[in-house]
């Protein structure tokens, strides 16, 4: 029987990662665009949302989030100071290069992902065109630039939405053709390709793609994806076909081999593996938390039927993928109404999980900051707010608040008294000790130290189902995602020797 820190058995333990959201620029954000040291997704968001002070949009009210203790985390006139569910919050460092979608779930599934390879399509068109040719396209570079033509309808060119060189894409309409032969040149770039994410993409777009190609950042050029008309057309296929990965040693797959029901919810159906997960992938925001939602009433249900023993735990994560694209868009007011959907979803979820042994952890993958003045992830913390119903972390159900356990750090105000958001945070000192774990007795809620990578989220749900203690019990060979895109399998420089259970993270301290 797998139990809860707090010896509750575990029911239902739920991620859900609101794509983009950060809240505050990491200390090496600046290092690719120097302004992006101010960058703060969520109190840049906020402020714009508030037309008492100069903001353009109506306020953005998340009483949801701010229950699971956002605001006590980074305080902001428009979120609740206080709590009184059993909550703890953290920041999290991102734990991997740049700041990726791909790169940010891998890393908090538990994956070693700060070692990705970092590559402008120009250098490798060669190799490309002779794999491509021998796998019986014809490739040639489109008006003698560094993107390739395939075929004559898709283009293999630079990510100009994350960072230069993580991601590669192979585009084109699906007036032109079918999804399925732009995933077929995709796996051929994707076998010779050295960098975190190949991405297939097909949609139907507002001209000839040609004519959406520019140069990006860092000596970067592709599609502009956002302003080809794709996000906006409806119809949008994608797929994420990512380097090799020991995907037996993430949360979805151990889980899975303990015994859990695993629901992938969103964005996170597409980009993680796991052989015997239930997929939901979705873009709408409403649907992703339906379809959260669903699976946790579902794991509620065959948990309350379950007769003569326990048919084992349940694990739910869901992307909320709109807050991202938004992000992309530079449209704060969208990003706003997504967030307002997403924190409507997140109020049913924390009425739903209301059972000693219960889990919700809110989380982000990087930053996306609308209002920085330019389309690109924002390499930003990323906010933990974990509830666990039975468990002695804050608010009523917690009982006495434990003693405070410190560590050496600079000193920095006592965030939930200061009524404010800092923007212009202090950071831990450096000999890479982590910030002062504190309790505010008003606000209910433990304020954890700082987590070093988005590695720990992951650990920490695994803590909770009672997993990623022992070795992991997986062929540790190539293991195929729900789509047959061979995706797993150790690379030679590998995380081989990480700790037992998950391959990277250690759990928050709860």
């Amino acid at each position: 029987m797998r139990t809860h820190p707090s010896g509750d058995r575990v029911r239902r333990a739920v991620v859900v990662v609101l794509d983009g959201l950060g809240i505050g620029a990491m200390p090496d954000a600046g290092t690719l665009r120097p302004g992006d040291r101010n960058a703060h997704t969520l109190v840049h968001l906020l402020d714009h949302c508030r037309p008492a002070h100069g903001g353009a949009e109506p306020e953005l009210l998340l009483p949801a989030l701010g229950a699971l203790g956002l605001g006590v985390l980074c305080p902001h006139p428009a979120l609740a100071t206080g709590t009184a569910l059993p909550v703890a919050v953290a920041r999290a460092r991102l734990g991997y290069e740049g700041a990726d979608t791909y790169a940010g779930h891998q890393t908090m599934m538990g994956a070693d992902f700060s070692r990705v390879a970092v590559a402008r399509l120009a250098a490798h068109t060669g190799e490309l065109v002779r794999a491509l040719e021998e796998a019986g396209h014809k490739a040639e570079p489109l008006d003698g630039g560094p993107v390739l033509l395939v075929d004559g309808d898709v283009l293999v060119h630079d990510n100009l939405e994350a960072d230069p060189g993580v991601n590669w894409n192979v585009s084109a309409r699906l007036d032109d053709l079918p999804f399925e032969r732009i995933l077929s040149v995709a796996r051929t770039v994707r076998a010779v390709a050295p960098v975190a994410r190949v991405i297939a993409v097909g949609g139907h777009a507002d001209g000839p793609l040609r004519s959406f190609v520019r140069q990006g950042e860092g000596g970067t050029t592709g599609l502009d994806t956002p302003a080809s008309g794709f996000y906006r057309n409806g119809g949008l296929r994608v797929r994420h076909l990512g380097a090799p990965l020991d995907h037996t040693r993430q949360l979805p797959e151990l889980a899975a081999r303990a015994g859990a029901a695993v629901t992938l919810v969103g964005k996170a159906a597409d980009i993680l593996t796991c052989g015997s997960a239930v997929r939901r992938p979705a873009v709408r925001t409403d649907e992703v938390m339906a379809h959260t939602l669903d699976a946790v009433r579902a794991a509620g249900r065959r948990e309350g039927a379950a007769s003569g023993g326990d048919d084992g735990p349940a694990l739910v994560v869901a992307n909320v993928q709109e807050t991202d694209l938004a992000g992309h868009q530079q449209d704060a007011a969208r990003f706003g109404e997504v967030l307002r959907e997403a924190d409507a979803g997140l109020g049913l979820l924390v009425r739903e999980l209301d059972r000693p042994g219960d889990v919700l952890i809110v989380t982000a993958d990087h930053g996306n900051d609308p209002l920085i003045g330019h389309a690109f992830h924002t390499r930003e913390y990323v906010p933990v707010l974990v509830l666990a119903r039975g468990a002695p972390t804050g608010g009523r159900e917690a009982g006495r608040a434990q003693p405070a356990r410190t560590e050496p750090s600079r000193t920095e105000p006592d965030r939930a008294e200061t009524g404010r958001a800092e923007t212009d945070r202090t950071e831990p000192a450096a000999t890479g000790t982590r910030r002062t774990e504190t309790r505010n007795a008003a606000s209910g809620a433990v304020l954890l130290p700082d987590a070093a990578s988005l590695a720990d989220v992951g650990a920490t749900a695994a803590r909770f189902l009672g997993i990623g203690d022992g070795p992991a019990d997986a062929n540790p060979d190539a293991d195929a995602n729900s789509n047959g895109d061979v995706t797993g399998g150790v690379p030679e420089d590998g995380p081989r020797a990480g700790p037992r259970g998950l391959a990277a993270g250690s759990p928050l301290p709860l």
